[in-house]
């Protein structure tokens, strides 16, 4: 049950309130979106157009995840990962967090529409909704959700892409194919660690009632040589040469291997590795990929 909102110090709050922003994800999506922006803007590059990229994405992201809190809130309370969060824990009412998120995210679907481009503000607010209005209740009732939820989790490099073009190229569609393939792996990761909780929260994931794991690996390295040669697309259109190209490759072959070595035991010990590996992998390839296209 969700605790009322008790009366702390304003320096307390700001904190909450910081955490409800989830700055890890929103850091992952700025480099994501930094990413995207960098390979397709032309030189010389224009920075301030950049940091408003960065700074208009990051307000969504934020936003998303404020917003994300408020609805979960009572499922939040039943799992212990979950239940120290500012809303189930009591120090932050619904009701400010919810001002505070559709504020952060309205503030960033206009500035990147206003301040980078019509197109980028588009693509930001389609994620926002597609995440908060489909993903976030969609969690509750089906075991797609992680699939769904995997569309606004791509759409960031694509964001970078449009703010530097102003349009959706090949490359941006590379990239959001990326980001799409490796979340699945990294998502079912998350989900083997904590399955318990997330049964106890309620959510139908894909590991819940498949104590023996065969089928969440069969998964992971289903999408994981998917990825293999969705990562090798920047090569075939130009974009990056020969040294992402072999790179990209081998760091492929060895993500698949954590997921085919999950897949012989099973446990939340090797999914650790696994999840490991994938926090690892998509800033390597993607910082290869901007040093490969900066040195030809």
């Amino acid at each position: 049950m969700t605790a009322e909102a008790t009366t702390l110090a304003p320096g307390s709050q700001w904190a909450d309130f910081a955490e409800l922003t989830k700055p890890r994800i929103t850091l992952m999506v700025a480099l994501t979106t930094a990413a995207g922006f960098l390979l397709a803007a032309p030189r010389p590059l224009a920075w301030d157009q950049l940091i408003n990229t960065l700074l208009g994405t990051a307000l969504i992201a934020s936003g998303a995840s404020a917003l994300n809190q408020v609805i979960e809130r009572r499922t939040d309370a039943r799992m212990r990962r979950t239940a120290n969060r500012p809303i189930p824990a009591g120090r932050l009412r619904p009701e400010a967090a919810m001002v505070f998120g559709v504020a952060l995210s309205a503030a960033g679907a206009f500035y990147l529409a206003l301040a980078v481009n019509l197109l980028t503000g588009l693509i930001g607010a389609l994620t926002l909704a597609s995440y908060v209005l489909v993903y976030t209740p969609l969690k509750r009732k089906s075991s797609l959700a992680t699939l769904v939820g995997a569309v606004p989790g791509a759409a960031p490099p694509m964001m970078g892409c449009t703010a530097a073009t102003g349009e959706l190229d090949a490359l941006a569609w590379a990239l959001f194919g990326i980001l799409f393939f490796w979340q699945m792996p990294h998502f079912l990761a998350i989900a083997w660690i904590y399955r318990t909780d997330y049964e106890r929260g309620g959510f139908p994931l894909l590991t819940l009632g498949n104590v023996s794991g065969p089928r969440t690996a069969r998964q992971m390295m289903l999408y994981a040589a998917a990825l293999i040669p969705v990562s090798l697309l920047p090569n075939a259109i130009g974009v990056s040469g020969w040294p992402y190209f072999f790179g990209a490759l081998l760091l492929g072959l060895a993500f698949l291997g954590f997921c085919v070595a999950f897949s012989l035991s099973h446990t939340s010990r090797a999914a650790r590795r696994l999840l490991l590996a994938s926090v690892v992998y998509l800033p390597i390839v993607l910082g290869l990929m901007v040093a490969d296209q900066a040195l030809r």
